[in-house]
């Protein structure tokens, strides 16, 4: 059966559902989706992001959020980032204070099974966001970490593969070796010879 033949929800409806849930759904245009597990180095690389940003920004102005806070997009989709940062107040849909509508950073981890939506569909409604001034993309495979950072023109890209990493939303540094603890990474290929 097509998605289209299938009733779709309103977000009322979702909410509802996903409310009593145990399990994680996303939503968009009436169709919610399930969300798939982690595997472990996802998982250690989020855990690490969330502790390195929790140590970094002691200031009081920033709140670190983990996956569990579901984010609503001015596009109508729901979704839970594996990291969300948010800067003084928080706006929350409504007084359960589980869906953030502000945030200033949002990092996802990204897996097989996700990166094309997390560096596609996913980016595309994350940029109406206004509020959100830093998407950062973390491999789990390889040490990589690509910053976009949001200017007048459009989105600024700066990749770290090794060293450190600038948050420049959040006027932070990170450490690559401290979001890559414990994380078992495949042997790196060999670039091919050129010469």
């Amino acid at each position: 059966m097509s998605v289209s033949a299938l009733k779709r929800l309103s977000a009322d409806e979702y909410l509802a559902i996903e409310r009593a849930a145990e399990t994680k759904s996303d939503f968009y245009n009436g169709v919610m989706s399930a969300r798939s597990l982690a595997c472990e180095p996802e998982v250690l690389i989020a855990t690490n992001l969330s502790t390195a940003l929790g140590n970094a920004l002691t200031c009081g102005r920033y709140r670190v959020y983990g996956s569990d806070l579901r984010l609503k997009t001015p596009t109508g989709l729901y979704t839970y980032p594996d990291v969300t940062v948010a800067c003084g107040s928080p706006k929350f849909l409504d007084g359960r204070r589980d869906t953030l509508l502000n945030p200033l950073a949002i990092f996802e981890v990204l897996s097989p099974s996700t990166e094309a939506y997390d560096r596609g569909k996913k980016f595309e409604h994350f940029r109406h966001v206004d509020s959100l001034q830093s998407y950062v993309l973390v491999a789990r495979d390889r040490r990589s970490v690509e910053v976009y950072s949001r200017q007048e023109s459009g989105w600024l890209l700066t990749t770290a593969v090794s060293g450190e990493v600038a948050i420049p939303a959040l006027d932070v540094v990170l450490k690559l070796d401290e979001l890559y603890t414990f994380v078992e990474l495949p042997p790196s290929e060999p670039l091919p010879d050129v010469g």
